[in-house]
């Protein structure tokens, strides 16, 4: 799939699916958006939220100066519904903001998608402060974890894929280094395995919609949503690894 083909697939799947990624992590054990919320709070204002989605960072950051962005007019609209606010449409790649107008900018999940990276990184060096803070939420790789595999596994296998293909996968566990020669100073990169639970068929249609996969037919996942609906009767749980790295533009910290 070209740039423009995953563009499309992306600005029609969240559309077409507002606030999948919040429903997504309500599943986990403890919150992701929580842990990401911790070092952005008492950050120098404002705070942009890149691709907020239905802005789950907002009520997590009450005292900020924020803004939440995203191309999505669904995602938006239902951000809009829930009172979580000031929002603006825009790609990532091309912010309506002054350069160096912007003392933190977090970005949930969504360096491994949005295209093209190199733009993107450029746009948010540009907007945030010498010294302002990155605060970036990512997949990481699973790790040596036999049950979860399996778990994982038998998800995949029943959708017929084989991984979710991001355009951008070293912005993943390698986003430290792709963060480095966009200017930016990495001060740490913690990785944190969550526990998605899952016990009922909703909870199955999230996972399964939350999941990227341009080619998977209607058909095929309602299939699977209905053949892991029972295979979670009596309660599954799946890992959910991810990783936070923060970091900062170089200049006067």
């Amino acid at each position: 799939m070209d740039e423009k083909e995953w563009r499309r697939y992306l600005s029609a799947y969240h559309d077409d699916r507002p606030g999948i990624t919040e429903r997504f992590f309500e599943r986990a054990d403890t919150s992701p958006h929580a842990w990401l919320a911790e070092p952005l709070r008492g950050a120098p204002g404002p705070v942009l939220d890149l691709a907020c989605g239905t802005a789950p960072m907002r009520p997590l950051l009450p005292d900020a100066d924020w803004v939440g962005v995203d191309s999505s007019s669904g995602e938006l609209a239902a951000a809009a519904r829930a009172g979580r606010g000031p929002l603006v449409r825009a790609s990532a790649d091309a912010l309506p903001l002054t350069s160096g107008s912007v003392g933190a900018v977090c970005a949930s999940m969504c360096l491994p998608v949005l295209t093209p990276l190199p733009r993107v990184l450029g746009e948010i060096t540009r907007v945030l402060r010498p010294g302002g803070l990155l605060a970036a939420l990512v997949p990481a790789r699973l790790g040596f974890d036999p049950a979860g595999l399996l778990g994982w596994t038998r998800v995949m296998r029943t959708l017929a894929a084989v991984h979710q293909p991001w355009p951008n996968p070293q912005a993943r566990d390698s986003v430290a280094k792709v963060l480095r020669p966009a200017r930016f100073r990495v001060r740490s990169d913690e990785r944190r395995v969550f526990t998605l639970v899952l016990e009922t068929s909703e909870d199955v249609a999230v996972l399964v919609d939350g999941l990227y996969l341009p080619g998977l037919a209607p058909e095929r996942a309602d299939a699977a949503k209905r053949a892991l609906a029972h295979w979670v009767r009596g309660g599954k749980t799946l890992p959910l690894p991810l990783r936070r790295v923060l970091a900062t533009t170089r200049g006067q910290e």
